[in-house]
């Protein structure tokens, strides 16, 4: 069976990087994300802020399985913009993050290794200047069960150090419980062993 991964590094907050080059600035911002909506929002309030700039290059990976990315060169010479920025990303194997780099020109041209190289310094300073984090991805296990059997399940959530997402006793007991996704089946298994647990998707 495959490994179960289930923990990621991505950055803490927004950070800044900047890079100059005759004449031309080249400004990073990296933003943590969740979805590509939340990307497209950034793009569009950048847009509005820097609207007086030439380019606006960015690249983007959300989630842990590699599919979900993307490269955009914005006018630039194909592969001279959006390549460098996702590469910066991938060097330090962050995800859910996106990095804008702005370009104001300068007069020069740098050619295309010139600019591959300007945007990439650029989005490896926003991600030098960043925090990066280590994020665990959870699973929720959803019990109901009688209360004659409450202190039993208290007992497991206890000994497993698993954290109560949400409780709800009323008539009986609704329960979810959060524990680390590769540990899921583990606890299931746990819970299933309980007669009258009844498990809820």
């Amino acid at each position: 069976m495959p490994e179960i991964i289930d923990e990621y590094l991505t950055i803490d907050e927004k950070s800044e990087g900047l890079y100059k080059e005759k004449g031309s600035k080249f400004i990073a911002h990296a933003f943590p994300v969740k979805d590509e909506e939340q990307v497209k929002s950034i793009l569009e309030n950048i847009k509005k802020q820097f609207h007086d700039a030439r380019h606006h290059c960015y690249a983007y990976r959300i989630g842990i399985n590699d599919d979900r990315y993307r490269m955009n060169d914005d006018g630039e010479p194909s592969g001279t913009a959006g390549r460098p920025i996702h590469g910066q990303i991938l060097s330090k194997n962050l995800t859910n993050v996106l990095i804008v780099v702005i370009r104001y020109f300068g007069g020069t041209k740098l050619g295309a290794s010139g600019l591959a190289n300007a945007y990439k310094q650029a989005a490896r300073d926003a991600l030098g200047q960043a925090k990066i984090k280590k994020e665990i991805i959870a699973a929720t296990i959803h019990l109901h069960f009688s209360y004659q059997i409450l202190n039993e399940v208290m007992r497991i959530i206890k000994e497993n150090s698993l954290d109560i997402e949400y409780q709800d006793f009323k008539l009986d007991c609704k329960l979810g419980v959060k524990t680390r996704l590769k540990d899921k089946n583990t606890v299931l298994s746990i819970f299933e062993k309980i007669h009258g647990v009844i498990i809820e998707n």
